[in-house]
């Protein structure tokens, strides 16, 4: 049996998308500065507490299912470190 829907597909997904950045965006907005806990020990970084404030970035994100989040987030962090090696000398 075949149902109607009044929306589609792509609409969904878009307010889906939109609903996220709206909530993630209220979440991180806040007076003082976020700071993270950053360790390095073995040739691992360990991050905690880390917000990123960046509805684009948040945005891209949510089109991936959310239990791959983590996974290409480290992917991220880990290409973005990479490009700033070097970096630390100037």
């Amino acid at each position: 049996m075949l149902a109607f829907t009044p929306t589609t597909v792509n609409e969904t997904s878009n307010r889906s998308i939109d609903r996220f950045v709206q909530v993630l965006s209220t979440n991180l907005i806040r007076k003082e500065e976020p700071v993270a806990q950053i360790s390095i020990q073995d040739g691992i970084i360990k991050v905690t507490e880390l917000e990123i404030q960046d509805p684009k970035a948040a945005a891209v994100l949510a089109e991936y299912p959310e239990v791959r989040w983590a996974e290409i987030t480290r992917r991220a962090l880990k290409i973005g470190l990479g490009y700033l090696k070097g970096g630390g000398k100037e």
